[in-house]
């Protein structure tokens, strides 16, 4: 009975492991994909605002031109947001989605101002209430780092291009 059990366990385990290979990062790209192409799409069709904040990016950011880095953000949001989606660069895309992602943090989404854990512990929301709203790109940060650090999983076009050229050489 014990060995049919841990059969049957060990079984399960191994197929959820390989669905895992093909789904698991495929719906972290998915969601993310589509939150930074609805973010850059905001961007695009609306005003710029980065020369109200330029002061508040960390260095060297605060040294780009408001216009420029209101352009590179927005193309950064709106391809990057297509690539996850397709899997195509993922991890080109997921490091500099990190990158910029933390200068919103620090220039956007965090607290102006704490002084103890608690303080800065307000700012971990997802509404704007005086205390930062760090939480959802915080979020995005923890869902970005497996696909840096993993890959896109083999739902992707970087898979499908990586053993084109294994078969090739």
């Amino acid at each position: 009975m014990y060995h049919t059990l841990t059969t049957l366990t060990h079984r399960l385990l191994a197929g959820l492991d390989l669905i895992g290979l093909w789904l698991g990062q495929l719906s972290l790209r998915l969601v993310l994909g589509w939150e930074y192409f609805e973010a850059g799409r905001e961007k695009f069709l609306g005003e710029n605002w980065f020369a109200d904040i330029q002061e508040r990016f960390p260095f060297p950011f605060d040294t780009i031109p408001a216009d420029l880095s209101w352009q590179l953000a927005t193309g950064f949001e709106l391809v990057g947001g297509i690539a996850l989606v397709l899997g195509l660069a993922t991890r080109f895309f997921s490091l500099s989605l990190i990158v910029l992602t933390v200068v919103a943090i620090l220039s956007v989404h965090w607290p102006e101002s704490w002084q103890t854990l608690a303080e800065l512990g307000q700012g971990y929301v997802i509404t704007d209430d005086g205390h930062g709203n760090f939480k959802l790109p915080a979020i995005f940060l923890a869902m970005l780092l497996p696909l840096l650090l993993l890959g896109p999983g083999r739902l992707s076009l970087d898979h499908w291009l990586r053993r084109r050229l294994e078969r090739s050489t």
